[in-house]
């Protein structure tokens, strides 16, 4: 499978699933099919998972959902990550957390998965941080063969470094489709320190952790510009925001936070709009509190 044949993110933007333990009122499955009915039909059908959210918790109250409305399983596409251990699954004396990338850990995180979530296959899979004791054939062997079992339409890394996904690709038959990584108008950096060309360069997908920086581009002198910029847009400060991040080389897909209807409409709204360069770059100047050079 080359990375053109891998399943698209053609969404707006993921939904992130981080927050669905936390949120009780959507616990019980038929409140939680319709949920997800109503983000499909709002044309928003890619769904941000990991093991360690609510610690599995999250992907299990989504498939008690799909099993409850079982019509919906075809429809969602669903992006989980896996390779964080907590120190309460740490089976070892110490109690510590981890990573842990052998195939052994992968294979039962994968098949984990697939049966809290309830779906044929898991759209994308990802490492979710790197593992300096990866064996990186053996791992690679491992995600090849995922793949080519049907469990896995393609595999991304997050939060790593260019040479640790390039070391990992170089052990694959199969091309790594996407990384996801921290990056917003309150984290920058990437677009400065060669992360997000070497990503673009290498044909990854950018997938953005944490768009909203937790709320920082709300605060102090960026919060009051996107403030007084995004009526001259028709949309909100935050739908503003997604729109710099989407002007990006490769498009960038922001993963949200938000579960409300409500909020995530309006970023489905804002997330449509075209940025000229100036206004990018005003927003760039007052995010990093200095003038472009």
């Amino acid at each position: 499978m080359n990375a053109s044949d891998a399943p698209q993110i053609d969404a707006p933007f993921l939904l992130g699933m981080m927050r669905l333990h936390e949120r009780e009122e959507l616990h019980a499955p038929e409140r939680l099919a319709d949920w997800i009915e109503a983000r499909l039909d709002q044309g928003l059908d890619w769904f941000d998972h990991a093991d360690i959210y609510g610690d599995r918790r999250a992907e299990t109250l989504f498939g008690d959902a799909l099993r409850a409305r079982p019509s919906l399983a075809e429809r969602v596409k669903v992006v989980t990550k896996a390779s964080i251990v907590t120190p309460s699954r740490d089976p070892s004396s110490y109690g510590v957390k981890h990573y842990d990338s052998s195939p052994a850990y992968l294979n039962a995180a994968i098949d984990g998965s697939l049966t809290r979530l309830g779906v044929a296959r898991l759209d994308h899979f990802l490492l979710h941080r790197p593992d300096p004791l990866m064996e990186v054939e053996a791992t690679a062997a491992a995600l090849d063969d995922a793949i080519d079992a049907g469990k896995l339409g393609a595999v991304g890394v997050s939060n790593f470094l260019p040479e640790q996904w390039r070391r990992l690709q170089g052990a694959m038959r199969h091309r790594l489709a996407c990384h996801q990584l921290q990056l917003s108008l309150a984290h920058p950096e990437p677009l400065f320190d060669g992360l997000f060309d070497a990503l673009i360069r290498d044909g990854l997908r950018p997938l953005a952790w944490s768009p909203l920086g937790g709320g920082v581009v709300f605060e102090d002198v960026l919060g009051e510009c996107l403030s007084r910029l995004s009526p001259q847009f028709e949309t909100s400060a935050a739908g503003l925001a997604l729109a710099w991040l989407r002007a990006l080389p490769g498009s960038p897909v922001p993963v949200i936070g938000t579960l409300r209807g409500e909020r995530i409409e309006e970023l489905r709204d804002g997330a449509k709009l075209t940025l000229e360069r100036s206004t990018w770059y005003a927003l760039l100047e007052e995010a990093r509190s200095e003038r472009v050079a």
